[in-house]
């Protein structure tokens, strides 16, 4: 998630929305277009009216989530737990934007924060029931691994040269020898089941609750059929002591699916680290946080 900042960043702004609404949907012509107060870096996202949401892919990366979702998110629906968005019409490049894009009914909730959470311990087992259900979808047909996923349900391997890059550009901040250790861990680690469904960004800014529960999980743009490895990382990024544990005990997995769990999030906290301006970049402490806590799991579990 990035914090709110003036209308227009990619190009998008709310003005835009209300042409490609008035010339595509001009049945919702009529309702105000206002941005979420929390956008995402992938996607724009603006409140149409109260009960709606339009989302706009902001480069032509994130363009594939747009069919992907409407035509998954329907299928996975019925035999998720919680709530995930519901695609109600696919908008086509116009007025100068070139994308596809989406109107979706809006969620309730607010984004998972530890003061909107009323139990962590409740909230981690919550989430494992989620990725554990996820994963028991039928992946039959499903898009399997790659790009339109950034790598995420493929092996780590796709990040080998950054991820390397990352740990000689920080030598001296981070125990590079055990962060070698544990990357090549997850190289080596294999998945022995088949492929399944996996989220592919579950994160606290995906998460939404409601009376400090979890009530929605939503962007489903990095989703797929492959290795869920990826979605094990919340584990170092949100959880901590006795609700890491409790999540790890209920999502289960093998080995293998841990080690290459470590990978992806050492990986994005390595690569966050040396995009900081410096050490007082808010990002840093956090970034150097998960770091710590990866090294400390392997030790313990690797």
């Amino acid at each position: 998630m990035v914090p709110t900042a003036p209308d227009g960043r990619a190009g998008i702004d709310a003005g835009l929305v209300k042409r490609l609404i008035a010339a595509q949907f001009p049945e919702w012509s009529g309702l105000p277009v206002v941005p979420v107060e929390r956008d995402g870096w992938d996607n724009r996202t603006y409140r149409l009216g109260d009960e709606m949401t339009v989302r706009l892919p902001t480069a032509a990366g994130y363009a594939p989530a747009v069919d992907k979702e409407c035509e998954w998110l329907p299928r996975l629906a019925p035999a998720l737990p919680v709530a995930v968005p519901t695609v109600l019409a696919r908008g086509a490049p116009g007025e100068g934007y070139p994308h596809p894009w989406s109107v979706r009914r809006w969620l309730p909730g607010e984004t998972a924060t530890p003061r909107r959470i009323g139990d962590l311990t409740r909230f981690a087992a919550d989430v494992a029931g989620f990725v554990l259900a996820l994963q028991r979808c039928d992946p039959t047909g499903g898009p399997l691994a790659g790009a339109h996923s950034w790598y995420r349900g493929a092996s780590p391997a796709h990040y080998d040269e950054e991820t390397r890059r990352c740990i000689a550009a920080l030598d001296g901040r981070v125990d590079t020898a055990r962060a070698t250790e544990v990357w090549q861990a997850a190289l080596d680690a294999g998945r022995r089941g088949a492929p399944v469904w996996f989220h592919g960004d579950i994160a606290a800014g995906n998460l939404l609750v409601t009376g400090g529960r979890l009530s929605a999980v939503i962007d489903f743009g990095t989703s797929g059929v492959g290795d869920p490895a990826c979605d094990l990382v919340i584990a170092w990024t949100m959880f901590r002591d006795d609700s890491r544990e409790v999540f790890r005990r209920a999502v289960g997995q093998d080995d293998g699916t841990w080690a290459q769990a470590r990978g992806w999030a050492l990986w994005k906290a390595l690569l966050t680290l040396t995009e900081c301006a410096g050490p007082r970049d808010e990002r840093a402490a956090g970034s150097l946080s998960v770091i710590d806590a990866v090294l400390d799991d392997h030790r313990r579990f690797g």
